[in-house]
């Protein structure tokens, strides 16, 4: 009699039900109980949805790839919140439309870097990282403040981020694009950083 992996391994068609049934019953044991948890889908308390400057930066860092180097997930492991503060939870990330994680840390986790250091100090670094730290291979980014915002999407994003349920009122939708014209690209990036992981410390 036939080894019954051997059999499985030789027709692809049966090895493929075989690999259908493994992964559905790892998203049922992994995914499914994530569903009833509510810890999952709750707001952390104090949690703000960004204003229109800070939506606008956010859409400069996805825009200028910071996401490819910088994290935004503290890990609970005592390495992580000695050096950057109380670990991620899911409650400040309900309103993220795509989360913005990331995978790898060239340069340090910026979760909880709201606060922690001037507007100035992020200016300069954004310019010119070496000024503020010697051994930085971060690039600089000179042109964000020369590029200044027109705001002529900006009503349209909350829109939509009001329909991925960010409460977002219509009177902060109709100001939107009043609050970032004239703004620079670097003013609306420093004011996205200067909010991360406020609204948990």
């Amino acid at each position: 009699m036939k080894n019954v992996h051997e059999i499985v391994e030789k027709n692809v068609g049966l090895l493929a039900v075989f690999v259908l049934i493994a992964i559905s019953f790892g998203a049922m044991v992994e995914i499914t109980p994530l569903m009833y948890q509510q810890q999952t889908m709750e707001k952390v308390e104090g949690l703000k949805p960004y204003t229109a400057l800070e939506m606008e930066g956010r859409d400069i860092y996805i825009r200028e790839g910071c996401v490819g180097c910088h994290s935004q997930m503290i890990r609970p492991f005592r390495a992580e919140t000695e050096r950057y503060g109380h670990y991620s939870v899911a409650g400040e990330s309900v309103w993220e439309h795509p989360f913005l994680w990331g995978s790898k840390r060239t340069g340090p986790d910026l979760a909880r870097v709201g606060g922690r250091y001037s507007d100035e100090w992020h200016r300069v670094h954004l310019i010119n990282p070496r000024d503020v730290v010697p051994e930085s291979n971060m690039p600089g980014f000179p042109w964000l403040e020369e590029n200044v915002l027109d705001g002529a999407l900006t009503e349209q994003k909350l829109r939509v981020f009001r329909d991925f349920g960010v409460p977002y009122t219509d009177e902060d939708i109709a100001g939107a694009k009043a609050a970032v014209q004239g703004k620079t690209e670097m003013e609306a990036l420093i004011a996205y950083l200067q909010s991360l992981g406020t609204a948990l410390k």
